[in-house]
């Protein structure tokens, strides 16, 4: 008996059902989960995607804004959906930190989804209040050094993508700045103006309308090179922390199980509408770097970003539950 026969037939009939799956994906309208409230920059991100690949799919992508609970909402939503394409994650660095600031999650970031692309990430800009110093980074290294524990940095909330970006900052400078939690990135940066905190760490694009105000000051950009909404602030590599590097970035995730051709079908979509003209153009304005990488590079870029995070938390102490 010719056992390998039938086995080679086994794997024609799945290759072919997978064929005709794809091919008849997607026969109805997607849903395109966002971790956040509307209005924001990750939402932002994901409506101008959303047109451009509504039309590549001949579907319309519906935008569903379920915040909450540092994305693990959304998350679980999606993680829990049928993996048939028609559900999808926009993943961000905050499911990332996560994984190692919650004790319990309902979802596994690496396990439950299977990477599509990383759309864009933005990095965040250091900004003082302008009556701190000189808004240099060794300058206010030095001073963090001869008042330890006296500065004092805003965050958006403990745990945030803001908080653990000074950590890091914290950690790698060798100082010690003092965390004072907000409940938003809005009443973080009134009491920067203010005066009641000395510093905080913004996305490009929520720093800009202060920079150009003159409210805060700015004093390096987090990323590897210079943003051309801030041409003149330098990167920490420039300004003398050679290495430190701090973004927020937000891809597109499906549920565990979704089949490979679906996946790829996806990605060459997404990564089509990141190149259209009118979106490509609307996205840069925004501060974001456009990525599109392939599902195999964004998945390990995730799975890069959940240790370096890790220590981050651990070093730090954050935790929320």
């Amino acid at each position: 008996m010719n056992v390998a026969a039938p086995v080679t037939l086994f794997f024609v009939l799945a290759a072919s059902a997978a064929a005709a799956q794809a091919q008849a994906f997607p026969d109805r309208p997607l849903r395109f989960v966002i971790p956040f409230p509307p209005g924001g920059g990750a939402d932002n991100l994901a409506r101008i995607v959303a047109q451009p690949a509504s039309g590549e799919l001949a579907q319309q992508i519906v935008i569903d804004n379920r915040a909450g609970a540092g994305g693990n909402i959304a998350a679980e939503i999606v993680a829990r959906a049928a993996p048939d394409g028609h559900t999808l994650l926009q993943g961000n660095v905050a499911h990332a930190i996560s994984t190692s600031l919650y004790r319990k999650l309902p979802y596994d970031l690496v396990r439950d989804f299977v990477p599509v692309t990383q759309l864009a990430s933005i990095p965040f800009l250091l900004a003082i209040n302008p009556k701190v110093g000189s808004g240099s980074v060794k300058d206010l290294i030095a001073l963090a050094k001869a008042k330890p524990g006296e500065l004092r940095y805003a965050s958006s909330g403990s745990g945030g993508p803001s908080h653990l970006a000074m950590e890091l900052f914290k950690s790698m400078a060798g100082v010690e700045i003092r965390h004072i939690p907000y409940k938003g990135a809005s009443p973080a940066a009134i009491d920067l103006i203010a005066g009641q905190v000395h510093m905080t760490f913004f996305t490009v694009s929520a720093a800009l309308p202060h920079v150009n105000g003159g409210r805060v000051k700015p004093v390096a950009i987090a990323s590897a090179r210079r943003s051309p909404l801030v041409p003149d602030v330098p990167t920490f590599n420039e300004a003398g922390l050679p290495g430190f590097e701090a973004h927020t970035w937000f891809g597109v995730m499906a549920p565990r199980g979704t089949p490979h051709a679906i996946v790829a079908r996806l990605h060459e979509t997404f990564a089509s509408a990141l190149k259209a003209p009118e979106a490509r153009e609307r996205i840069l304005k925004q501060g974001f770097e456009i990525v599109g990488s392939t599902p195999a590079a964004f998945a390990s870029y995730i799975k890069a970003e959940i240790p370096k995070w890790a220590k981050v938390v651990k070093a730090s102490g954050a935790s929320v539950d």
